[in-house]
């Protein structure tokens, strides 16, 4: 049986891996060993901070909506109920979007909100 010569598969698969570890330090960019190891680390990151950075979209409009809403004398939790009890169906995202780019617009959304709760 003829040897197998593997010297082009293997530098392409190297060199593969070399080249998404492009723009780390070191040996991590230049040894395949540990431009792999950080390659595999990276993509673990990546598909985990996917994920969390839909959380961390939403904590941040929950404390951008409760800091404008603070300013009109409300609170986010009672401004949230407001809205539930008016029937106003924004979410989380475009009101931080309006309490940043259009305070009189979320004042007037506040205002109905704030209508709609029991006294």
């Amino acid at each position: 049986m003829p040897r197998v010569k593997r010297g082009k598969t293997v530098r392409r698969r190297h060199d593969k891996i070399r080249e998404q570890a492009k723009g780390y330090q070191a040996g991590r960019r230049r040894l395949y060993k540990r431009a792999n190891e950080a390659v595999i680390r990276s993509y673990a990151h990546a598909y985990r901070d996917r994920r969390r950075r839909k959380r961390d979209m939403r904590r941040l409009w929950i404390v951008r909506i409760n800091a404008a809403a603070r300013l009109q004398g409300t609170s986010y939790s009672r401004l949230m109920h407001g809205l539930r009890l008016a029937g106003i169906s924004l979410d989380r995202k475009i009101l931080a979007e309006m309490a940043v780019n259009n305070p009189t617009a979320f004042a007037q959304v506040v205002e109905k909100a704030q209508a709609a709760l029991p006294s």
